[in-house]
């Protein structure tokens, strides 16, 4: 199979140079009219000796187009030497005679592999032409132009043929390539985005009760084993989600991270107002955010959201309270956290950019700034798909 991939290319090992120096070898059986001529006492001495160093020549150069090397720099030497074969095999043939015409089917084979296929097509038609109107000067017979002209046509369309599919091949293996670099950087921007976002929110949790922990140690120690066991369920947590998301099976909901969100706040000291979360319905705080119309891929989106915005405003905000809420906003559904913290702090960092790619992938968008009393607010937005009544 490897081999024949490299159909229509110049060989390039020795394995290939054999094996297409055979196929090569199989055309050279037309010569044989050529040969003969020479070898029948048909010429003088002096001019079989010129036909034997044409012949020769013409054979190499022959060689050279089909199985030669074919960078960029030699490509108009190489057509100066696919003209020089044309006009050397016009000229033996009306100086020689008749038996020379077959060296035409080679320079036809040369013009298929040598020459782009817009020229080809135009350059293997006319070498037929030209045998053709040979044939005629020298009086052929039906029988013998059609053998003369059939292989001139097919050979040089066959090369084109076949150089044309090794191209298309090339092509082929470059793009699915370039498909599989890009499906790889694909998943690693994934794997960046989820590990940003699992374990910044779970260390920074894990940071705020080690804290709470230490300093309830003197006086409440069984507090402060409280809190060591909910650091050792909030790092079990985190390696599980670590292990989804390397497998790429990690899809967070809305409510595991309205939980987390709780607890994360609570943790860090800060007051959590929930009450504007009505996805499903509200009750004293409580939140069910199962939605008819919300994908899960856009819930997986805006939870992602949630847990970017939640560990920002523990981790940067110096807020005292924080507001969220989960709204209907025509055909989307828009989750908003507000807290009045210091505010926006400048550009963008690698959470909020890889939340926006994150958003952009499920058609939703992001939206930051101030908030309406100061502090920082986000706003990301998924479209709803609405279900339409039987």
């Amino acid at each position: 199979m490897g081999g024949f991939i490299q159909v229509g290319r110049a060989p390039e090992d020795w394995r290939q140079m054999i094996a297409k120096g055979c196929w090569t070898f199989l055309y050279m059986s037309y010569l044989y009219y050529a040969v003969e001529d020479l070898t029948e006492d048909r010429h003088t001495a002096a001019v079989t000796a010129v036909g034997w160093v044409a012949l020769v020549s013409f054979v190499l150069g022959y060689f050279f187009l089909v199985l030669g090397p074919r960078p960029e720099h030699l490509v108009p030497w190489r057509n100066r030497l696919l003209g020089g074969l044309y006009v050397l095999a016009v000229t033996l043939t009306l100086t020689l005679g008749p038996s020379w015409t077959v060296l035409l089917v080679y320079v036809s084979i040369s013009s298929g592999v040598q020459l782009p296929l817009k020229w080809g097509l135009r350059v293997v038609p006319a070498i037929a032409l030209t045998v053709a109107a040979l044939g005629v000067l020298n009086g052929f017979g039906t029988a013998e132009m059609l053998l003369l002209v059939l292989p001139t046509l097919l050979g040089g369309g066959a090369m084109m043929a076949v150089v044309q599919m090794g191209r298309t091949m090339r092509e082929l293996r470059e793009a699915r390539a370039t498909v599989a670099h890009l499906a790889a950087n694909e998943e690693r921007l994934r794997l960046a985005r989820d590990l940003h976002d699992l374990l910044g929110h779970s260390l920074s949790l894990i940071t705020l009760k080690s804290e709470l922990a230490g300093r309830m140690l003197p006086d409440k120690p069984e507090a402060a084993a409280q809190q060591v066991a909910d650091i050792e369920r909030v790092s079990r947590q985190a390696l599980v989600d670590v292990r989804e998301a390397v497998s790429g099976f990690r899809r967070p909901t809305l409510d595991a991270e309205l939980a987390g969100a709780r607890t994360a706040l609570a943790a860090a000291g800060i007051a959590a107002d929930l009450t504007r979360v009505s996805v499903g319905h509200a009750d004293s705080g409580h939140s069910d955010s199962g939605h008819a119309d919300l994908a899960p891929d856009e819930e997986g989106a805006l939870a992602w959201a949630l847990r970017e915005a939640v560990t920002n405003v523990v981790r940067h905000s110096g807020a005292r309270r924080c507001e969220i809420a989960v709204e209907e906003t025509g055909d989307e559904l828009c989750l908003t956290v507000t807290d009045d913290g210091r505010g926006p702090g400048g550009a963008h960092g690698n959470g909020l950019t890889g939340l926006t790619e994150r958003l952009a992938l499920a058609d939703g968008r992001l939206e930051t700034g101030p908030g309406p009393r100061a502090g920082f607010r986000l706003r990301a937005y998924v479209p709803l798909s609405r279900r339409v009544a039987a």
